[in-house]
């Protein structure tokens, strides 16, 4: 969702005209069958994670025309008859898709019915999964060249492919300033700042993450975001009294990039996104508890990359946070190589080749 946005945003904002509508799959569809497409699949990383990376793997595995694959193919069009009513009603000149889902209906429904618009692909991972590869598309975009590889690998033509990275929106792509933003949270611009944005798994809760870091020596500030957990936040509402100037608890926020503005690493999961929007700012990270499947593939290109480290538990963290504290030069150099990675404008370069009018230069 969070891609199809940064792509509206970048359309809304183009010179020319260009009208951009998100449609959400998960609207279109019976309530049972989204209660199982989103809450099972959100139980399952959760609950069963391993199971999860099981699935991924097999799905991934799978022949195309295997009993399995059809019936879920059947399930999947007998419950999306309205997204294409509504597609058809809207007649867009060109579709995108940031799901593997709308991808393949689509894709069968120019295979079966004729349908002429042009759809697009953007893969939302560094990772590329089969379920994403289709006859007939129009063109992929590919978050670095190791998926742009793999597409050619599966039979895409290198000229439908295209290496733009993943769309995240312009607010992480904008220059802003770190003194203006600290000063805008209380924070101080020549402190160290840590911003901590998911626990859970083997890292504990939020708040018992956040007590563990303070506890460790040395000079720094902790940003934590809660979200929408009131729980939690409540609880390092808490903590925050009790290291005043030390610690910044946020809930629910929209201005996520000011504050990844103020810090200097960020310790997250490895979404496709999150990661996107960090390498943009120039922000290295620590990541953890990765869904086995395409998070652990993301945190594979992260750690191979030299822009982040790996935290499978509290202890690693804190020994990992501690070694970037005694050694400055190597957390500066991660920054740098996370800046050279960054691609801010992927959503633009990704709407240029759907308008037939591509970047000139590489994406930064």
């Amino acid at each position: 969702m969070r891609a199809a946005e940064a792509i509206r945003a970048a359309a809304n904002a183009a010179a020319g005209g260009v009208e951009a509508t998100h449609l959400d799959v998960m609207d279109y569809v019976p309530s049972a069958f989204r209660k199982m497409y989103t809450e099972f699949y959100l139980k399952l990383v959760n609950k069963a994670p391993a199971l999860w990376g099981y699935l991924y793997q097999a799905s991934n595995d799978a022949r195309p025309d295997s009993t399995m694959q059809q019936l879920r193919r059947g399930l999947e069009r007998l419950n999306t008859r309205a997204l294409m009513t509504a597609i058809d009603a809207a007649q867009p000149d060109a579709i995108v898709c940031t799901h593997f889902l709308p991808a393949e209906i689509l894709a069968r429904a120019i295979r079966k019915r004729g349908f002429t618009t042009p759809v697009w692909v953007q893969v939302t991972d560094f990772d590329l999964h089969r379920m994403w590869m289709h006859e007939n598309m129009a063109g992929y975009f590919a978050g670095n060249e190791e998926v742009a590889y793999r597409m050619r690998r599966c039979g895409i033509a290198p000229e439908r492919i295209h290496v733009t990275g993943i769309p995240i929106m312009p607010a992480f792509g904008q220059a802003l300033d770190r003194t203006a933003c600290a000063r805008e949270f209380g924070l101080d611009p020549k402190t160290t700042t840590f911003l901590l944005m998911g626990g859970g798994a083997g890292l504990g809760s939020l708040e018992t993450v956040a007590e563990r870091l303070l506890a460790l020596e040395g000079t720094f500030q902790l940003i934590v975001l809660a979200g929408k957990n009131a729980k939690a936040l409540a609880a390092l509402k808490v903590l925050e009294m009790r290291f005043p100037g030390r610690l910044l608890a946020q809930g629910f926020t929209d201005k996520v990039e000011r504050l990844m503005a103020c810090a200097d690493l960020v310790i997250t999961k490895p979404g496709g996104l999150t990661s996107s929007e960090c390498l943009a700012m120039g922000l290295p990270m620590i990541v953890n508890s990765p869904i086995p499947g395409q998070e652990e593939r993301n945190a594979d290109y992260l750690l191979e990359q030299g822009v982040a480290l790996k935290a499978v538990d509290g202890p690693t963290l804190e020994y990992r946070i501690a070694h970037l504290l005694a050694h400055p030069d190597q957390l500066a150099a991660m920054s740098r190589r996370a800046r050279a990675l960054g691609r801010s404008h992927a959503a633009q370069d990704a709407l240029g080749h759907v308008l037939g009018n591509p970047a000139r230069t590489p994406s930064n």
